[in-house]
């Protein structure tokens, strides 16, 4: 993400700790790609999704803010996470 879970230093970045916290998660782990050389690079492999990839779950990139909200609203993203549905 752009800054830390405590200080997001983007709108997406914002939103996707907002739909974490409604799934239960308190302390995400969190990388600030701006601060990275090697992940920022590494993120330009997706430049083709609508929005850049806020959350690796399982060694998998899950999507963008967007996509978690949508998946929050069906129940997938809790699922995925293995937290309860609210």
């Amino acid at each position: 993400m752009k800054g830390t879970a405590q200080f997001p230093q983007c709108g997406f970045s914002g939103r996707a700790i907002q739909v974490l916290k409604a799934c239960g998660v308190n302390k995400p782990a969190t990388v600030n790609v701006l601060e990275d050389p090697e992940i920022r690079n590494g993120i330009k492999e997706y430049s083709n999704w609508p929005t850049i990839p806020q959350l690796y779950v399982k060694g998998e990139f899950i999507g963008g803010s967007d996509i978690m909200m949508e998946m929050y609203e069906n129940g997938e993203l809790q699922r995925v996470l293995g937290t309860p549905s609210a």
